[in-house]
């Protein structure tokens, strides 16, 4: 808010170029007063000024009424003129009551009359109020009134003439009436003074009579006979030399009507000039301001007397300073327009006018300080809007730049002196610093404005505006590079850095006053305006390379913190706000990845304390401290809830990261807030019931402010599921339920997630939607139902306020717009298996025999039942848009079959093949033949392509799905629908047999010759380095027999070494007869018809391989058994035994040839190795071998581990593609474990799959995670195409992995073993307990 001066409004009237505080309403009445004829006769002159270049150009005055007459039609701005603004409001005040009787009536009476269509309606309403009496009224008092306006301009303008007559006269210079150039009939005449044009002659009289030495009398005259000149004409004379002296001699007359005068001839030119007349104006304004300055010097006010505005000198000075700041602000909107030049005069004359100082004082000894330029454009533009708007366009930046570095530097050296000058001259007791910025923020409330301004007002406003212009220059690179900067008093030049030392510092002495509390914040503190500066500094990457991510910049942020921990007061006025700001940096920096980077690994940041330690541990030692009340020297800390929630916020921008978690984990910070969490959660459950009329208690209030304490606990707690491993932490806490409800009330008010996200709740949704404890806890929360709703709100009711005129148009898409957002939350939601066995797990259909059609969904059980198991003529008559709906029913359905598990269960619980079989049946037509043709529809193509999806197994290159859009031609669908398994041959493409005889090889050599060497400690890492050579040279040759040889023997030289063996020998002994008593479940039977059908069409099994697989799988399972805990768990995850089919004993089965002796006895070896843990899920379910808390989380280790750290590493390696993600609200992780836990099934060729399985055993667990990053890297391209049209997850789902070969990226993925070996195998291991 600007600072109003009294006297300064009333600088000029009329001119658009006035600060005009508030407007003059229109009178509500028929009549019109004397005022509202004044006002209006203003208006319209006001109106035919704008428009005299428009009309002065026409050759007849026939051709300026028509162009009058059409000025609407042909002029942008008719609608912005106030005499057309005043006339709207005039009809409206007048006939606004007639305009709403008369649609009520056409609405309600005789709406019948009228017709359909609200353009009749419009007409008719028109009409009517037309034909009113107090429309004829109007019209007849709008008349007469105009006519007395326009007959009084025509004797204005008669008088005016008379006057310029009379004058010339007097100085016997004849004139013609040839000076005019129209007689204009009387229906113009109001605008004639607009036409009036003046000769060189005329000038250079004026400018004559315009000499200092004349009377006061003739300058007068001649200042109002130049007011009536086109300013074109004046500033193309000849005499405007001398003319543009004495205007600048009249500007600075102590008479203030001379001043005034010139005054309104500059702001006439500024108003209805182009920028190379203006330019001129402005110039002799400043250079006028310039001299005044330089030779009528002003004495800087003392502390005791200050500045009165009403001071006659000081008053035309603000006078002219206001002018000339309202046009620095407005000819940015144009000066684009014209050349460079005239830009470069504007802002050259600017800068030299502030950078006038006297630098040794006026004072008989140069002791007393003078008021100068900046101080009063600091009055009047206190955040120097008009530098940051000059700055804002690279036009004029460079420019601006470009003199400030050659001419003008000492602006910016007196600014950044003021700015240490405030910091130096600091008073321990600075109790009027916010008094006075209070004073100047609010000071235009009361009935009066200012007039009177201290000593110290006048030297913070120049502070603050110094401060804005510094925070400005600081944001572009040419403006730092003018740092270091020399200051007076300092031995060394000013750097970037130490001008933000300083600004912090100044920051620090925020004074503890009574203007502290939020509802009395004042935007023109020191606090307030220096937290911006930071915050701008930190939100661009140079600046805050340059200015922030310096040594001495944080160790000054960290500095208070650093003396509390060390039981020592911080130095700062008021410790609460101080450190509240302090936390509010600290957050923006960690928003950004280099400053993330800066604060997790940069040790040199607090060399200076000796610690060695990061910023990172020292802010999260500090808010462990606070949450723990463990500050002794600052107990009044530990009861603020700001100061703790803002320290938490920085912790939580560094702990919602995968790497600022694995850097902060030690320090346990998710219990530490869980602990105040539920401390807080037990205060605010005793809030009383408030009782109406009641007068609210202190204890109530303490209550009141424990719950909004406990919302920010929440917030922050939720924010640790924003990464796997986070999420495994929240859920530990016992919180996840809390959290994900107080998600869902955010969520549904569209709140963001903070203010440092750029992103709302849907990346969060997808990782919690990842893991079963997750997923219930948004089935609790009411998420899951609101979605639902929403969607069948969108897909079947469509919005009620609609009109049936309006008919929705009919979807050109299988999901149409209307529901994508629906559709795409709920893949999000529904793409783990652990959503789908929590969710649909022992859950039947409904199937009514008769559905409500005003019943909504509101589960996933639901959206089944009513859009994709559609089995029923009552499901079908159910629905409004049939086929539109089991389309998106379908789509969900396909997507969700693309997780094998899922399938497994869906096929196994409601059937789904032989509904959707039975679907197409009935949808083919008996021929004559008698063998029927199916009818090709949408839906009958959705089903036919989710039938081969659903049966038909393969990667890439070994199964062909059948599109879903027709084709252009005579055919336009030529795949083969059916309606019985098994589909088509030709959805089936044909693969080589593999050879299963040994190959003459350089691998199958080293196994050959190395059989005695097995037991050689060295033998592995020989075997890696031919592994490597055979995949980076001739991957081919790594498959069948050779690959099982080279398998089995690694493995078995791993297990035999007990350094390698990371889970202790397990004795199993158990005989077949007693496995093959053990009953598989339906989904374990379905797994193995996959599998069988999977390895057959390979050509690695034979037809008999069934009951082989069938006796691994029963092996397998009562292997781990004896190695699991019973759990007590409300999640169907942990409910009996592992809910899915064993992908990774399959993968095993089909690699060895069907071949279940050493296929069991290379899975008992290989569950002593750690690789076991992550490249076979079923593994650690329920394990043993891992912590009570983390078995009972029902998060998985693949989750929690192996995809942590590919979010981790995808962030640092491959960052468009994690961007994708986050813009896409999916998150890698949850497309990983999709293909970790199926083992790639359907998304890679069987030979890379087997690649996948033995790069991860002989190379090392801890490539699986490069495998995936691999991987993501390969599709990057695809992703960033997909993540534009808004069906990422989609394609990752549905779309098989093309083109991607294991042995292409084994080179890269061995750099990543490199770089992070160390720290994603040292984590792999301490996810479990190692036995010994």
């Amino acid at each position: 808010m600007q600072p109003q001066l009294s006297g300064c409004n009333d600088v000029l009237p009329g001119s658009p170029w006035r600060r005009a505080v508030h407007h003059t309403p229109c009178r509500v009445m028929s009549q019109f007063s004397a005022e509202d004829e004044a006002e209006l006769q203003s208006l319209l002159r006001q109106l035919l000024k704008s428009v005299k270049e428009r009309i002065s150009g026409a050759p007849s005055v026939e051709c300026a009424e028509e162009i009058l007459l059409h000025l609407e039609e042909t002029d942008k701005n008719f609608h912005n003129y106030e005499f057309v603004k005043y006339l709207r409001q005039y009809v409206e005040s007048t006939l606004g009551a007639v305009i709403e009787e008369e649609t009520e009536s056409c609405a309600k009476g005789d709406g019948h009359t009228i017709g359909s269509g609200q353009d009749t309606l419009v007409h008719a309403v028109t009409r009517r109020a037309r034909e009113s009496s107090q429309y004829k009224q109007m019209m007849q008092t709008l008349k007469q009134t105009m006519m007395v306006i326009v007959e009084s301009l025509i004797n204005k303008f008669e008088e005016d003439q008379l006057k310029k007559e009379e004058m010339n006269r007097n100085s016997q210079h004849e004139q013609s009436s040839s000076h005019y150039t129209d007689n204009c009939s009387d229906s113009d005449s109001s605008f004639n003074q607009s036409y009036a044009f003046i000769k060189q002659e005329q000038l250079q009289v004026i400018s004559e009579k315009l000499d200092p030495s004349r009377p006061r009398e003739v300058r007068w005259e001649a200042l109002q006979s130049l007011c009536c000149a086109p300013p074109s004409d004046v500033l193309s004379c000849e005499s405007w030399t001398g003319l543009r002296r004495n205007l600048s001699a009249a500007l600075a007359d102590p008479d203030p009507d001379l001043s005034d005068k010139v005054l309104r001839f500059f702001a006439k030119t500024f108003s209805s000039s182009p920028l190379n007349v203006t330019r001129e104006i402005y110039t002799s304004l400043v250079k006028s301001l310039e001299s005044d300055f330089l030779y009528h010097k002003l004495s800087f006010p003392t502390e005791s007397a200050g500045m009165d505005v009403n001071r006659p000198d000081i008053a035309r000075l603000l006078k002219q300073m206001r002018l000339m700041n309202d046009f620095q602000q407005e000819v940015t909107t144009f000066w684009i327009r014209h050349p460079e030049k005239y830009m470069e005069e504007i802002i050259e004359s600017t800068l030299a006018l502030l950078s006038l100082h006297h630098e040794h004082g006026i004072g008989p000894h140069g002791s007393e300080k003078a008021l100068e330029p900046v101080h009063f454009l600091s009055l009047l533009d206190i955040k120097a809007t008009w530098f940051k708007k000059w700055m804002h366009g690279y036009y004029s930046r460079t420019v601006v730049l470009r003199l400030l570095e050659r001419k003008y530097k000492s602006v910016i050296v007196t600014a950044v002196q003021q700015c240490i000058y405030y910091f130096e001259s600091y008073d321990p007791v600075r109790e009027e610093t916010l008094e006075i910025a209070h004073a100047m923020e609010h000071q235009q409330i009361g009935p009066a404005q200012r007039s009177f301004y201290s000593a110290k007002e006048l030297e913070y406003t120049y502070f603050i505006h110094s401060l804005c212009v510094l925070g400005r220059l600081l944001m572009y690179t040419n403006g730092r590079k003018l740092f270091p900067i020399k200051v007076r008093k300092r031995r060394d030049p000013v750097t970037l850095t130490d001008l933000v030392v300083v600004l912090i510092n100044i920051m620090y002495q925020h004074p503890n006053t009574s203007y502290s509390d939020s509802a009395h914040t004042d935007s023109l503190s020191p606090t307030s305006m220096v937290t911006e500066v930071l915050k701008t500094l930190c939100e661009r990457t140079e600046c805050a390379v340059e200015c922030i991510y310096q040594t001495p910049v944080i160790e000054t942020l960290l500095a208070p913190i650093f003396a509390l921990l060390k039981g020592k007061p911080a130095k700062l006025n008021s410790p609460e706000s101080s450190l509240t700001h302090i936390a509010d940096t600290l957050a923006r920096i960690a928003t950004t990845q280099r400053g993330l980077a800066l604060f997790l690994y940069e040790r040199k940041l607090v060399s200076a304390e000796g610690d060695g330690i990061t910023a990172g541990h020292v802010i999260v030692q500090f808010t462990q401290k606070l949450l723990a009340k463990e500050l002794p020297a600052s107990t009044e800390l530990e009861n603020s809830p700001a100061v703790k929630g803002a320290f938490i916020f920085v912790c939580r921008q560094m702990y919602n990261t995968c790497e600022g978690l694995q850097v902060l984990r030690p320090y346990s910070l998710h219990e530490c807030i869980a602990k105040a969490w539920r401390k807080t959660s037990s205060l605010s459950e005793r809030v009383p019931t408030p009782v109406p009329g009641a007068i609210p208690s202190s204890s109530s209030q303490e209550l009141q402010n424990a719950v909004a304490w406990e919302e920010v606990l929440l917030d922050n707690l939720l924010n640790f599921a924003a990464t796997p491993k986070g999420l495994l932490l929240l859920q530990q806490t016992g919180a996840i339920h809390e959290c994900v409800t107080y998600m869902f009330s955010r969520f549904t008010k569209k709140l963001q997630v903070s203010r440092c996200e750029k992103f709302g709740y849907g990346v969060m949704v997808t990782q919690v939607a990842a893991t079963a404890p997750g997923i219930v806890a948004l089935h609790s929360s009411g998420f899951i139902q609101a979605i639902v709703v929403e969607l069948w709100s969108a897909l079947e009711c469509g919005r009620e306020d609609v009109r049936v005129v309006h008919p929705k148009s009919t979807p050109m898409d299988p999901i149409d717009r209307s529901c994508l957002k629906s559709f795409l939350t709920l893949v999000n939601l529904m793409s783990s298996p652990h959503a789908v066995w929590e969710l649909l797990g022992h859950q039947t259909l409904p199937n009514k025999t008769e559905y409500n059609l005003r019943e909504m969904p509101t589960s996933i059980i639901d959206v089944m039942d009513r859009l994709v198991v559609i089995n029923s003529d009552a499901k079908i008559h159910s629905l409004f848009n049939y086929e539109q709906s089991h389309t998106f029913g379908l789509r969900l359905l396909s997507v969700m079959c693309c997780n094998l598990d899922s399938l497994l269960l869906l096929e196994s619980q409601y059937k789904l093949s032989d509904i959707l079989l039975q679907s197409q049946k009935d949808n083919a037509i008996e021929a004559s033949s008698g063998e029927g043709e199916f009818i090709i529809d949408g839906l009958s193509v959705e089903r036919n392509h989710l039938l081969v999806r659903m049966n038909a197994i393969g990667g890439p290159s070994e199964r062909r799905l059948p599109p879903r859009a027709l084709q252009k031609g005579t055919d336009p669908y030529p795949w083969p629908m059916f309606s019985s398994y098994p589909p088509p041959n030709c959805y089936i493409l044909d693969v080589p047999k593999p050879l299963r005889t040994k190959q003459d090889s350089e691998i199958s050599a080293f196994l050959a010759s190395s059989k005695e060497a097995e037991r050689d400690e060295n033998w592995m890492e020989s075997c890696r380095r031919h592994y490597c050579k055979a995949m980076t040279s001739k991957s081919t040759v790594l498959t069948g027999n050779v690959l099982a040889d080279l398998l089995e023997k690694a493995v078995l030289h791993l297990s035999s070494s007990s350094a390698n063996c990371f889970f202790p020998p397990a004795e199993y002994k158990v005989v077949d007869h007693y496995v093959k008593t053990r009953k598989l479940t339906s989904v374990e039977q379905l797994g193995i018809s996959i599998s069988l059908r999977y390895g057959l069409f390979l050509k690695l099994l034979r037809e008999d391989s069934e009951q082989d697989l069938c006796l691994l799988i029963k092996h397998s399972q009562e292997f781990l058994s004896q190695q699991r805990v019973t759990l007590q768990s409300e999640l169907c995850y942990l409910r009996g035994g592992y809910p899915g089919h064993d992908w990774f004993s399959s993968t095993i089965f089909l690699l060895m040839g069907g071949d279940v002796g050493r296929s069991l006895s290379l899975l008992l070896r290989f569950s002593r190795l750690l690789p076991s843990a992550v490249l076979w899920p079923a593994r650690l379910y329920s394990s043993m071998h891992l912590p009570v808390e983390m078995a009972q989380s029902g998060i998985p280790p693949l989750y929690s581990c192996t995809a942590h750290y590919v979010e981790m590493l995808l962030k640092a390696e491959v960052p468009l593609v994690f961007s994708a993600f986050r813009m896409s609200g999916f998150t890698p992780s949850q497309m990983c474990i999709q293909w970790l836990g199926q083992c790639f099934w359907n998304y890679l060729d069987w030979p890379e799959i087997c690649h996948y399985v033995s790069t991860c055993i002989i190379m090392g667990p801890d490539y699986q995670v490069y495998m995936c990053i691999a991987v993501l890297k390969h599709l990057q391209q695809d992703i960033l195409q997909y993540t534009q049209t808004q069906d990422l997850q989609v394609f990752l789902k549905e779309d098989p992995i093309h083109g991607f070969r294991v042995s292409d990226y084994l080179e890269y993925m061995e750099g990543l073993e490199r770089s992070y070996r160390g720290m994603v195998l040292t984590d792999m291991r301490s996810i479990l307990l190692k036995s010994t």
